[in-house]
């Protein structure tokens, strides 16, 4: 006997969403989209019964990316979801699952296997943040009820892990009855959120250009001091070209293409194209790559915490963060101070941050472009995949016999090569958004999925609109 026959009784029996029926109305998405948003927002501002103070967040600037909202019922985020996709992808990847996602078993299979996963998640990163210190159990509140410190402890971890599950259904819900889907929403929100206040919030911004102007805040471009005032200061001038130039590659990059001509095989006259973009696996890897990364330096703070780590392998300075050591060279560079040696931000040598700099840059290139691959195989966005799709549509290559062994290798020509491409040139621009700033500290990465998820939440919208209008499309295209 087989996992999956061992494991399907439980699989099979994990609760989810109901599928819906039929076509749903467009104004009925957009409410159930917008619902599961605001209880998002609802979600964010309850905070956790039991909690001394706000916790300190173990995950860093990592939070944005993670939708998280430190101290609340949603202290987890997407990040079970996501942990829990890299480790399908990668086993998937690997092909030690043995399960085949044209096949509707193996799909519910796939699907209760992921929520599994989930909640192994959940209770695998919820308890060391609970009982490790970052989460400290409040006093009075063990005293009133007469549980103890660890009864306390134990009620922030039930919290955490129901806002964990709720975080998950939301996510399947607008998946499945919304528009787009519920992590690239979630995504949405909370780096919007930041960049507003970094805009707007306290008129720090708009203070430090009214101070460089009238000379307030005393920078002169002549020397060196002032000249990085001017450019990485309150005025935030880099941050601000920065944000404005990362929408502005990711628009473009999602506009170029590679159009393959279709022509329907029964209707003359029916012509059509299959674009592969070229960020064609689109920026959401980049999710799993940053995710990673916040694992491991995640396992870091843990195990320094409890155990303690010697010189070698980590060095933490009094806010946490790695100031040393191994974890020091795999910690991303967050923003501008990190490795602005010249301005005295960073204690290490220059050879240190160099090298810091350097395994950034690699691991997102090269994790950016794994993943890239992972991510096109396990949405059957491949070459054979897409050619079958193409096949049952009733499309074939104009010049060439209808087979999908005929459009997968026209397809193969482009698809791999666009697919590396797209995920290292996106790991490019988070490093590069990263080393320069941006507005509000959301992140290269955050910032380049906010301005993809909505890019391509306008054509899912743009699309839906346009079956509304035109019903046969919906039934030529399903």
């Amino acid at each position: 006997m087989g996992w999956k026959e061992t494991a399907e009784p439980v699989l099979t029996r994990m609760p989810s969403v109901t599928q819906p029926e039929g076509h749903i109305p467009f104004r009925r998405k957009l409410a159930w989209t917008a619902g599961v948003l605001v209880l998002y927002f609802f979600l964010t501002n309850v905070t956790l019964y039991g909690l001394q103070g706000t916790g300190s967040n173990p995950f860093g600037q990592f939070g944005s990316i993670l939708a998280l909202s430190q101290g609340t019922v949603l202290q987890l985020g997407i990040g079970p979801i996501v942990t829990a996709s890299i480790v399908l992808q990668l086993l998937g990847g690997a092909n030690l699952l043995g399960l085949d996602t044209n096949d509707p078993r193996d799909q519910v299979l796939y699907q209760g296997l992921q929520k599994f996963l989930v909640l192994v998640m959940i209770c695998i990163t919820g308890l060391p943040i609970v009982f490790s210190g970052f989460l400290p159990p409040s006093g009075d509140v063990a005293a009133s009820l007469g549980i103890g410190t660890l009864g306390v402890q134990l009620v922030l971890f039930a919290q955490i892990f129901v806002g964990g599950v709720l975080i998950l259904f939301m996510d399947e819900v607008v998946s499945k009855w919304g528009v787009g889907s519920g992590i690239g929403l979630f995504i949405i929100a909370g780096i919007s959120e930041q960049l507003m206040l970094g805009i707007f919030g306290q008129g720090q911004l708009l203070a430090g250009w009214f101070g460089i102007l009238t000379g307030s805040i005393e920078a002169s471009p002549l020397t060196a001091d002032g000249l990085q005032t001017i450019l990485f200061g309150p005025g935030q001038i880099v941050a601000l070209l920065t944000t404005v130039l990362i929408f502005v590659v990711v628009v473009y990059a999602e506009s170029v293409r590679v159009e393959i001509p279709l022509s329907h095989a029964r209707v003359k006259g029916a012509r059509g194209r299959f674009p592969v973009k070229l960020i064609y696996a689109s920026v959401l890897p980049m999710i799993l790559v940053r995710a990673l990364q916040a694992n491991i330096q995640f396992i870091g703070r843990i195990l320094n915490s409890q155990i303690g780590l010697p010189p070698w392998l980590g060095v933490y300075g009094s806010q946490g963060q790695p100031t040393g050591g191994l974890f020091y060279y795999l910690a991303p560079i967050y923003q501008p101070q990190d490795w602005q040696w010249w301005a005295g931000s960073v204690s290490a040598e220059v050879w240190q941050v160099l090298i810091r700099v350097g395994v950034d840059l690699t691991f997102m290139v090269v994790g950016g472009a794994i993943f890239a691959i992972f991510w096109v195989e396990t949405a059957d966005m491949g070459p054979e995949s897409t050619a079958q799709q193409i096949q049952n549509s009733g499309m074939q290559i104009p010049g060439f016999r209808q087979n999908p062994g005929v459009i997968e290798k026209v397809l193969e020509r482009y698809i791999p090569q666009v697919t590396v491409i797209g995920g290292a040139l996106v790991g490019v621009l988070a490093v590069g958004a990263n080393m320069l700033g941006t507005i509000g500290l959301v992140s290269g990465t955050g910032l380049l999925l906010t301005v993809s998820i909505t890019y391509k939440l306008y054509e899912e919208i743009a699309e839906e609109q346009l079956m509304e209008m035109h019903p046969v499309m919906r039934q030529m295209f399903g």
